[in-house]
């Protein structure tokens, strides 16, 4: 690459301002030179100016909306050196002649990671204290039900199962140090050697089930995980089991645990679901122990200059010749979200 390497973007123009606000935009056109007004929607664009820029290209700086590299992309853009996702996963935007290229990819999915990891540790810290079904009760009779000690809640000593070593989920078992809790985890792909080194229990899947007061999905969606979870799995958890997933909607079977809701059996904490959103006569809505957010729990507010930050410092490691730290090579996508 050159000494300061030419970038362009190629996101939602309006996502721009949020992700690289000033700070962070003054930081990463230290390093390249990018043109903020110069943002790239749509790559079949007849605009002679984008077409130039495109061909003179070295690193091209990605987030959500940024149109498929596919090949007629790349040949318009002989110059690429790499993609700089500033999001999670690129598995809708990147194609294998990406690699066959030799271009690089890096993601901010590790950054990404961080406010998801932060919400399902507060929503695992509530539901162990009940809260949910605590303020319900209380927006009902409004009054306390006295003070006495209430038997079934708490977070001392409570057994949280965690389905997928991904980043998210390395991340939660990070947050779940420091409080008094028993964490187990469940990845296929993930040794005792790797689990010990994590510091939780590794058990399968049906194991973790039947031994976690809470379980929370971290896990990415493929053919083989489409309703990871469904009747068998979720009539393995214990009666007053809470189930949180921030993963994806398809990995849970919505029917049966419908069903399972209705029965009062288990809760369930959704910030996805399938599909999403659901329809507005969904029962899920409706059912006390189902409390559904808006799938938030990933970047948020000012939480998106977290994922362009990660962006300027994957943009300085290339400038300075050094390899990227959250490179991404085509084997790895198979289980990424």
């Amino acid at each position: 690459m050159t000494q300061r390497p030419y970038a362009m973007f190629a996101m939602s123009a309006e996502n721009v301002p949020q992700v690289f606000p000033p700070e962070v935009l003054q930081r990463l056109r230290r390093s390249v030179d990018i043109d903020p007004a110069l943002v790239a929607e749509d790559f079949t664009t007849p605009d002679p100016l984008l077409k130039e820029a495109l061909a003179r290209t070295e690193i091209l700086v990605t987030g959500w909306g940024c149109p498929r590299l596919d090949t007629a992309f790349l040949d318009a853009a002989p110059e690429l050196r790499a993609v700089l996702h500033s999001a999670g996963s690129v598995k809708g935007l990147a194609t294998p002649e990406l690699w066959r290229r030799g271009i690089a990819v890096s993601s901010a999915a590790v950054a990404n990671a961080v406010p998801v990891a932060e919400y399902t540790l507060a929503m695992i810290l509530l539901a162990g204290k009940d809260l949910f079904a605590a303020r319900d009760r209380l927006r009902a009779e409004r009054a306390f039900p006295g003070w006495g000690l209430v038997p079934g809640i708490g977070n001392h000593g409570r057994r949280v199962g965690v389905i997928g070593a991904s980043r998210i989920g390395r991340r939660v078992i990070e947050l779940l140090r420091p409080f008094d809790l028993r964490v187990s985890l469940f990845d296929p792909y993930v040794d005792e050697a790797g689990a010990a080194e994590l510091g939780v229990c590794l058990l399968d899947l049906p194991e973790l089930l039947r031994t976690s007061d809470v379980v929370t999905i971290h896990a990415p969606e493929t053919p083989e995980t489409r309703h990871l979870i469904g009747p068998r799995e979720l009539s393995l958890m214990p009666d007053g089991a809470v189930l949180i997933n921030t993963a994806r909607g398809g990995l849970l079977d919505h029917d049966a645990l419908t069903a399972e809701l209705r029965a009062g059996r288990l809760s369930a904490i959704l910030d996805v679901t399938d599909p999403e959103p659901l329809p507005a006569d969904s029962p899920l809505y409706d059912l006390p122990n189902a409390f559904i957010t808006p799938h938030l729990a990933g970047s948020q507010g000012n939480e998106v200059a977290r994922l362009g930050l990660a962006v300027v410092e994957e943009a300085e490691r290339l400038a300075a010749g050094h390899p990227l730290a959250h490179g991404i090579v085509p084997s790895e996508l198979e289980h990424m979200a």
